[in-house]
């Protein structure tokens, strides 16, 4: 569909304005999720999940969200599951700027990997509340299990952990 166009007299001619997309529509897109069932995740702040559900909308019985994944001229409407993790990233820049457990992002995994295991810690990661499926604004993050042989590493490798198992909940609610 056509939105507009230019009316800058750089062109010969004005330029149609004919696109219009949300990020984690393109980002659907982009990673070539064309068939049902197809998903992407996109790290950031949060973590964005959206799954294609094809021309039909799929309502979740879970809590996602149902949207329009794309239109391209006059085929047929596409739509999406979308599931959202409010703290991931800013689970990391937490570490670094709040807590000083690392200097750089990078440091992260290193950290998380120099040991074999969270050691029986819990990181639950809602800095910012919790999103899908739960959309619970008040929860706040914790951290669980602590014992005197705990270290950075245990905590950044829960902190990762406790990001993964929130995006594997998205992921089991939207299958």
């Amino acid at each position: 569909e056509i939105y507009g166009k230019t009316d800058v007299k750089v062109f010969p001619s004005p330029v149609l304005i004919s696109s219009m997309v949300g990020d984690q529509q393109a980002a659907l897109y982009g990673h070539a999720c064309f068939d049902i069932g197809d998903v992407k995740c996109t790290y950031g702040t949060g973590a964005f999940m959206m799954m294609n559900t094809g021309s039909k909308p799929a309502m979740s019985k879970h809590k996602l969200l149902t949207t329009v994944a794309w239109q391209i001229a006059d085929k047929p409407c596409e739509y999406a599951l979308e599931g959202l993790v409010y703290s991931a990233g800013t689970v990391v820049s937490w570490l670094k700027t709040k807590l000083g457990i690392i200097k750089t992002f990078r440091e992260i995994e290193s950290l998380a990997y120099s040991v074999p295991d969270a050691g029986g810690v819990f990181f639950v990661s809602s800095l910012s509340g919790l999103a899908s499926p739960y959309w619970n604004d008040h929860a706040t993050g914790s951290i669980f299990g602590i014992k005197p042989n705990t270290n950075l590493g245990h905590i950044a490798r829960a902190a990762i952990e406790g990001i993964a198992f929130q995006v594997n909940e998205v992921l089991e609610a939207m299958q």
